[in-house]
């Protein structure tokens, strides 16, 4: 019987990652830093966004809601900042689960 409950138990383990991972959701917007989320997203930049990053980052919905990232979104976010030669209009592709107010980004892709 102990052998049954170990493959129980890891069948639930297995369903439970299957489960948060397809709860995953995609969004789209622009990506700013925190400081900057509420001035004028068209005229942001690169530049200011890598200045401001260490108050983190999110992403503006076409609905303009605010969606900040968590720890692994603002790493990842800055690595393709710093990386990207696209100077404004920093519109993002996103996936990933919310958490309250916050964003836990699985991917992140910056459109051209």
């Amino acid at each position: 019987m102990d052998g049954m409950r170990r493959i129980v138990v890891l069948s639930l383990m297995l369903l439970a990652a299957l489960a948060n991972a397809m709860a995953a959701e995609s969004f789209s917007g622009t990506v700013v830093d925190v400081m900057c989320r509420g001035k004028d997203l068209a005229g942001h930049t690169r530049e200011c966004a890598l200045t401001c990053a260490k108050s983190g980052f999110g992403v503006v919905t076409a609905d303009g809601k605010f969606l900040k990232f968590d720890e692994a979104g603002n790493a990842r976010t800055l690595s393709i900042l710093k990386k990207s030669t696209k100077d404004k209009d920093l519109k993002a592709k996103v996936s990933g689960t919310l958490d309250g107010d916050v964003l836990k980004v699985e991917t992140i892709e910056f459109l051209p």
